[in-house]
């Protein structure tokens, strides 16, 4: 079993260089004029947008490959006021090159719409926010002539509403009458309160869209079910897609804030899970969740080299 190690969003390594610098709407309000509002959204988009190019650059001089965009790359792109704001067209020549570069060293690029974005909502108007946000993820993604569906967008499947078979249903019928160039890009993750890896899963079945599997999140909800007995199946949702599957890993911060991530990953609970996904015989990529980011990742890779049972083929990919 190969697998590759990546990281959400932020670097540690580099100063100055957040990729989800924002403008409230509160300021942005304030400010005297037209000419002011536009060029301080210009300032901190082109920013964004130029230090996630630099992460990028960084993350492959360390051989990391699975990258995961931040959402917040475009400050106030879905407020209802700006709903007219042509940011791809302003921004054409950044996210032409940062594409570019996503492309040639063939980076595994997704991205993770908040909680808030949901497909099971009872009122409409929540629902009519989400598809504008999903559109907004996919819009940034054309933008960068990531056309092909293999970069997708991570999606929780929300709330319960008092019954999970009718939200579950409902979920089902929003998200098949989302166009293509959305619904294809989905991909669905267990939750660590509602939705558990065995709901998800029957519903990626159904629906015939790949499963994210948060090992976390099954730790803090599922009905006993061991994890061993699920993943062939999970990762048999992936065997129409052109990368391996997806799993997101973090470990607990404490006992008490068991659902809560964890600066670093522990290494003894990760060793126990790759036992576990290794009898599957499947090629892996695990998005690490922890606090402390790319620095988990180096750590966590600096520990993998000191195994016999773990060959480093470089400081992100690995064979088990």
């Amino acid at each position: 079993m190969i697998f590759r190690l990546g990281f959400v969003a932020m670097t540690l390594d580099l100063e100055d260089c957040s990729p989800s610098g924002t403008v409230t709407y509160a300021v942005y309000s304030k400010l005297k004029d037209e000419a002011a509002k536009h060029a301080r959204l210009d300032r901190m988009a082109k920013c964004n947008i130029n230090n996630t190019l630099r992460i990028l650059k960084n993350s492959l001089a360390l051989n990391i490959k699975v990258y995961r965009l931040t959402s917040k790359l475009i400050p106030l792109a879905t407020h209802g006021d700006l709903k007219d704001w042509d940011y791809v067209s302003d921004f054409h020549d950044e996210f032409e090159r940062l594409g570019e570069y996503i492309r040639i060293n063939n980076f595994r690029i997704s991205a993770h719409p908040d909680h808030f974005t949901i497909l099971n909502p009872i009122k409409p108007e929540i629902l009519e926010s989400s598809i504008r946000d999903l559109d907004y993820h996919v819009k940034l993604l054309e933008a960068m002539g990531l056309n092909d569906y293999r970069y997708k967008l991570v999606l929780h499947v929300g709330g319960l509403y008092g019954d999970k078979e009718k939200s579950i249903d409902r979920f089902k019928e929003n998200f098949l009458k989302l166009p293509d160039r959305i619904s294809k890009r989905i991909i669905l993750e267990n939750d660590d309160k509602c939705f558990t890896a065995a709901d998800v899963l029957g519903i990626c079945e159904d629906l015939k869209i790949p499963m994210v599997l948060d090992v976390h999140h099954h730790r803090c909800v599922n009905y006993g079910e061991e994890l061993g007995d699920l993943l062939d199946r999970i990762f048999n949702t992936w065997s129409l897609e052109p990368d391996p599957p997806k799993v997101h890993y973090s470990s607990p911060k404490s006992e008490k804030e068991f659902r809560s991530h964890a600066d670093y990953v522990d290494l003894t609970d990760f060793m126990d899970f790759l036992h576990t996904a290794k009898k599957t015989d499947r090629d892996i990529d695990i998005m690490l969740e922890a606090k402390m980011k790319d620095r988990a990742l180096q750590r966590l890779s600096a520990e993998l080299f000191e195994l016999d049972e773990i060959n480093r083929l470089d400081k992100a990919t690995f064979q088990m």
